[in-house]
């Protein structure tokens, strides 16, 4: 809707990570270059730590263009919580072996005859983890047993980790890990962009869809979400996506503080910015394994308090009608000399009876649904 409203090519700010629309801040070039060295080694384990949302995914994305395939071959996989003979078989299919059925040693059989084909033909190979936040010591383990694989003194496998913060401390400290540990030869953790980066950013995601100045920006704007966001990439595109639809809505040629005040309400209203992950514990204690991560809950409120809430709507929604009926009142007797029309009085009695009627009626229905649901009976009962 609001890419035709202001004549883009597509939408700017996608949350699906998209490499042409990389932006290098000053964290990503710093990424850039710890990946650019430890390709360069051949060997080991790259890591590449962020919050959700802060270009992970893209990163390796523009990574992945700039590779030439004639000499890389590159295998990539996105985990959920696998164990270590399920992640063997989903690394040996990244790599577009067929395994299907065989048992962990026959497909860690035909991971090593590929390797030993690309080395011969001339290729190296990398692997590529992401949310490797999710994976269990044994599985990581076997990450680190496919980086033995070697052609003479020729290392066959590199690979590539992807996670978010708390991998990055359960990597250094968890005392299982330490021989892993000793194969990074190269890791960064991706910050947020900074204040002054921000605004490039915006504009550049525009700029890649044809972007000319419209909508146009007012300064406030850029210091007001860098503030809501953080300057993390990912909740900057959702704020602005926002903002570009508000904007097409009300046929806005600029974008100014008032919206995105107004954007941001609708947005926590919404709930739409969650927080990203857990907190990594202060201290992390010897584990059996990392398992999959627990997502933070939140206390939820009482069916009460959430009744209470509606209730307290539906009072200001009445009162705001019964103030109308007594303005139009007043009105009407200025209006004819102090006197009220008979059919007009009734009509106006009518509808004060049926407003009370509804409250009353609305009040004991949500009552009784209150009843109910912190009875625990079932709903044949209720």
């Amino acid at each position: 809707m609001f890419d035709d409203f202001y004549g883009l090519t597509g939408r700017p700010f996608q949350l699906t990570p998209d490499p042409n629309f990389y932006f290098e801040s000053t964290t990503h070039r710093k990424a850039l270059s710890y990946l650019g060295y430890g390709l360069a080694q051949s060997e080991g384990f790259i890591v590449i730590t962020g919050e959700i949302g802060s270009g992970k995914s893209t990163l390796v994305a523009h990574l992945m263009q700039k590779i030439d395939k004639e000499q890389m071959t590159v295998g990539q996989v996105v985990t959920s919580n696998l164990d270590g003979e399920e992640l063997v078989h989903v690394a040996a299919q990244s790599f577009g072996l067929d395994v299907e059925g065989h048992d962990k040693a026959s497909a860690l059989g035909a991971i090593e005859n590929f390797l030993h084909e690309e080395a011969r033909e001339g290729r190296r190979c990398l692997l590529v983890v992401d949310e490797s936040q999710n994976l269990s010591v044994e599985a990581l383990e076997e990450l680190r047993m496919l980086s033995n694989f070697q052609l003479g003194s020729h290392p066959l496998l590199q690979l590539l980790l992807l996670g978010q913060p708390e991998f990055k401390q359960v990597l250094a400290q968890h005392e299982e890990l330490e021989q892993l540990r000793q194969r990074v030869i190269a890791a960064h953790h991706l910050e947020a962009m900074e204040p002054g980066e921000l605004e490039p950013y915006i504009k550049h995601r525009l700029e890649c869809v044809g972007w000319d100045g419209n909508p146009s920006f007012d300064q406030r704007v850029f210091a007001e979400l860098y503030a809501a966001t953080g300057g993390i990439p990912r909740k900057v595109n959702q704020v602005a996506t926002r903002l570009l639809l508000l904007g097409a809505v009300e046929q806005r040629s600029r974008i100014d503080n008032a919206m995105l005040t107004s954007v941001l309400a609708e947005m926590q209203h919404d709930n739409a910015f969650p927080e990203a992950a857990p907190k990594p514990l202060e201290k992390l204690g010897p584990a059996p394994s990392i398992g999959p991560v627990k997502h933070a809950t939140y206390p939820q409120p009482s069916p009460r308090a959430r009744v209470e809430d509606l209730l307290a709507e539906r009072d200001v929604q009445i009162a705001e009608l019964q103030q109308a009926i007594v303005e139009l009142s007043d009105t009407v007797e200025k209006a004819e000399g102090g006197s009220v029309p008979d059919n007009l009085a009734e009509r106006l009695a009518s509808l004060e009876d049926r407003l009370e009627e509804q409250e009353r009626m609305v009040r004991h229905v949500l009552t009784m649904m209150i009843e109910w649901m912190e009875s625990g009976q079932s709903r044949a009962a209720a």
